[in-house]
C-alpha cells in the first residue's frame, strides 16, 4: 500500500514522517519524497491518526486523484534536481511523461490550472535555486554548473538565472549574505 503527501519535498519532511510513522507503530518499506510504502495496509483510525499528526508538521495525507497527479509532479521535479547526481539527459517532458505514465500535455495542463505556474517555469525556478546552492558551495564554476545543469552556455544560464533574480550569477556570487529559498516555498 501506498501512501501519498502533499509538501513533503526535503529531507526534514522525510525524517519527520519516518518520526511520526515510528510513533504510530505503522510498518514502512520505503520514503521517498512525497511517497510513503507500507509494509501493510493501515486502518482508518490509524489512517486519520497518521493524517493529524503530518497536519501538525505541515504536511498533508492526499486522497484525490488529481492532487496526487500534482504531487508526483513536483516531487519528480525536486527530486530529480536537488537530489538526483546527474539530470536526466532527455526532456523534463519526456522524463515526466514516461515517469507517470501519463500524456503530457494533460499532466501540463493539470500542473498549470491547479499551481498557477507552468511545469517549465516550475522547473526553472527549481534549476535557480540548485544554481544558488552549487554557486554558494563554490565547488564549481559556472561553466561547469551550465554543464551540470544542461544549458546549452553561461551565457543561457546567466539569463535565466538574471530572469528569475534580477541578479547575474556572478554579481549573486559577490553578496555577502546569499540566500536562497526553502524549497517548500517555491
Amino acid at each position: 500500500m501506498k501512501l501519498f503527501i502533499q509538501n513533503m519535498v526535503s529531507l526534514r519532511c522525510k525524517m519527520m514522517v519516518k518520526s511520526e510513522l515510528e510513533k504510530l507503530g505503522i510498518e514502512f518499506s520505503q520514503i521517498d519524497l512525497g511517497e510513503v510504502k507500507l509494509v501493510k495496509p493501515i486502518s482508518k483510525t490509524l489512517q486519520n491518526s497518521l493524517k493529524e499528526a503530518l497536519h501538525l508538521s505541515g504536511l498533508e495525507l492526499m486522497d484525490d486523484k488529481k492532487a496526487l497527479l500534482i504531487e508526483k509532479i513536483v516531487n519528480i521535479i525536486i527530486e530529480t534536481i536537488h537530489y538526483a547526481d546527474e539530470l536526466p539527459n532527455v526532456n523534463f517532458s519526456d522524463f515526466i511523461s514516461e515517469k507517470l505514465q501519463h500524456n503530457y500535455h494533460y499532466l501540463a495542463e493539470l500542473f498549470s490550472k491547479t499551481k498557477g505556474i507552468t511545469i517549465e517555469h516550475f522547473i526553472i525556478l527549481h534549476k535557480v535555486e540548485k544554481i544558488k546552492e552549487l554557486i554558494i558551495y563554490n565547488e564549481l564554476n559556472l561553466t561547469e554548473i551550465s554543464y551540470k545543469m544542461h544549458y546549452c552556455s553561461v551565457s543561457h544560464l546567466s539569463k535565466q538565472f538574471k530572469k528569475v533574480t534580477g541578479l547575474t550569477p556572478t554579481f549573486f556570487k559577490n553578496l555577502p549574505n546569499r540566500q536562497r529559498r526553502n524549497l517548500e516555498d517555491l
